[in-house]
């Protein structure tokens, strides 16, 4: 049996929160957060990278929608898929059950940091002509998340 995602992020939360919380009395809340970012990013892109040469696939919204969906597992998100292309993929998240474990906890921006900021990471390693963009999000009180993933230019990677 796999640990789903969402069961994965609320077992690295009892250790990633305390340790970013320390780091932020020591270090400052933004070195302590940005550091943060770099160590996770670093990560994340390798997962996305390691995703896309496994999945073996040019249809960006086949490829992407089966990633989210493994994010989606176990009733994690809600989501309203907005446009599905080869070169894109759109979609709004509606209920975020990340968001709402992080918001029980106190800590919606400490959420942010570990859950939203690895989703651009990990877009980065779909390859160099894979954008997404994002201007809200639950985790910091917006009614949805607005996920647009698109292929520049269009084509096969």
């Amino acid at each position: 049996m796999t640990v789903s995602v969402i069961e994965q992020a609320k077992i690295q939360a009892q250790v990633l929160v305390p340790l970013i919380k320390t780091l932020q009395a020591e270090l400052g809340e933004a070195r302590a957060n940005a550091l943060v970012r770099k160590a996770l990013g670093d990560l994340y892109r390798g997962f996305g990278e390691a995703f896309w040469k496994a999945k073996n696939e040019s249809n960006l919204g086949k490829a992407v929608s089966s990633a989210f969906k493994t994010y989606a597992r176990d009733d994690a998100l809600a989501y309203d898929v907005i446009e599905q292309t080869a070169d894109a993929f759109a979609f709004d998240v509606t209920r975020c059950a990340y968001a709402e474990f992080y918001k029980a906890l106190g800590e919606p921006e400490l959420g942010f940091l570990l859950i939203c900021t690895a989703d651009f990471a990990t877009a980065e390693g779909f390859g160099p002509d894979v954008r997404l963009t994002r201007t809200q999000t639950i985790m910091q009180g917006a009614s949805h998340c607005d996920f647009r993933h698109r292929r520049d230019g269009g084509g096969s990677q």
